[in-house]
């Protein structure tokens, strides 16, 4: 909308004191959705948001919701602002508004970061804001650890609050999926899976979609397939995820057939193929560079209604060897509705500086900051290497300077390069 370009444009200026003039200036009418447009395209500038966010919250007539003040908690979380994220917190206080989701996005910013102390801290502060803390709330702080490969305080919490929150199935499969999927170690894995069974905690569909993943993962298709048998003969019913990890493992392997074959026995089961299932497929045959089978996949992907993720490109692009192929396929990417993300323009303009063409890099670049992407530390990396490997030297110098003025570190191989270059011009 005209509304959000006009607060957008406002927001890119990098003089605080001419942004806030301007925006006292600005005559947008204020509305929630316009909020949460604007956060979730400066969801990568945290000062942009919030000062966004404060400027809003004043407006005649208007008041932030719950919404609105998780999306600005989030925001600040993830770059650690957290005095101030907590600060708001007790504004919502006054409000009466905060709930048990509002401290969950604080133990989910803290375990990111993994300051894991201040997430067991955020934890029992529920308690401090009159809420119950049972299993459920338990098993939320067990999640927001092990997501961020914190599985071994994840596990630690489990077994030293077994007498007040009894082991059970679900939080067994926290710490297995953590161990199996998150940090794919199959070893500690296969640890917590045994002493599941030495505790006799019953295995789910879950716990064996877990482990089963991980097998997948390592192309280890003798141990999937035996754990899949066991599985339907212990009377569980595979679910997709199941389906989606054996249909991955027999692609990596180039059993194309039986893994076209098992999503039929999907079908046939009630559970219909998603995009999760498609990428078990389109992955390993890109991975083996069978392009037409990968095509293949993805225009009955397509014609079944279900939308392409950022992986499924991901897989393409890493393989396609000219310029055009790449850029067709992100115009088909936009046409989608799939939002490219910073590892996109970082492989895509890794790519094309590799085929010597700038001016296509160049306009990468320039595009990420219209998409919500903001200018983090790898793209700056990988255009001053690729600039410079192509002999655009003072171009290169400029945006390791600008590099620098957001105060990003640079790579050490980057410094080394550059000051080597400034070193010869003296």
């Amino acid at each position: 909308s005209s509304d959000l370009c006009t607060v957008l444009e406002i927001l890119l200026v990098p003089c605080a004191r001419e942004r806030s003039e301007k925006l006292q200036r600005c005559t947008v009418r204020m509305t929630h959705e316009l909020v949460e447009q604007t956060l979730s395209r400066t969801r990568n500038n945290w000062e942009a948001a919030f000062t966004f966010f404060l400027w809003a919250g004043k407006q005649p007539g208007f008041h932030h919701i719950l919404r609105d003040y998780h999306s600005m908690i989030a925001i600040l979380g993830k770059f650690r602002k957290f005095d101030t994220a907590w600060s708001l917190i007790n504004d919502m206080r006054a409000l009466s508004i905060v709930t048990p989701h509002t401290i969950m996005i604080m133990i989910r910013k803290y375990a990111a970061v993994h300051d894991v102390a201040k997430a067991i801290n955020a934890f029992y502060a529920l308690r401090r804001y009159n809420f119950e803390i049972g299993i459920s709330e338990f098993q939320g702080l067990l999640s927001a650890l092990s997501r961020y490969k914190n599985v071994k305080d994840a596990e630690y919490m489990l077994f030293c609050n077994k007498a007040v929150f009894p082991l059970c199935t679900k939080s067994f499969n926290i710490i297995l999926n953590g161990w199996c999927n998150v940090v794919g170690n199959l070893y500690e894995g296969r640890r917590i899976w045994k002493e599941m069974e030495r505790r006799r905690i019953r295995p789910d569909v879950y716990s064996y979609s877990s482990i089963i993943s991980c097998y997948s993962k390592l192309n280890s298709l003798k141990s999937v397939m035996k754990l899949y048998e066991r599985m339907k003969a212990s009377g569980i019913d595979p679910d997709k995820k199941v389906y989606n990890a054996v249909i991955h493992a027999l692609s990596k392997v180039k059993l194309i057939k039986e893994a076209y074959s098992l999503m039929k026995t999907m079908e046939e089961k009630g559970i219909p193929p998603d995009s999760v299932t498609y990428n078990s497929l389109i992955m390993p045959l890109c991975k083996h560079r069978l392009l037409d089978e990968a095509k293949q996949a993805f225009d009955e992907m397509m014609q079944r209604g279900l939308l392409p993720s950022v992986r499924t490109f991901h897989a393409f692009f890493r393989v396609l060897t000219t310029g055009d192929e790449a850029l067709k396929l992100l115009q088909t990417m936009h046409e989608t509705g799939c939002n490219p993300s910073h590892e996109t323009y970082i492989m895509l303009i890794r790519k094309f500086c590799r085929w010597r063409r700038l001016d296509d890099a160049l306009k990468l670049w320039n595009d990420m900051p219209k998409k919500g992407l903001d200018h983090d530390r790898s793209s700056y990396v990988v255009l001053i290497h690729g600039l410079f490997l192509n002999g655009m030297l003072e171009e290169a110098h400029r945006y390791y300077v600008g590099m620098k003025e957001k105060d990003l570190l640079p790579e050490p191989m980057t410094d080394t390069m550059i000051q080597r270059w400034l070193a010869g011009k003296t």
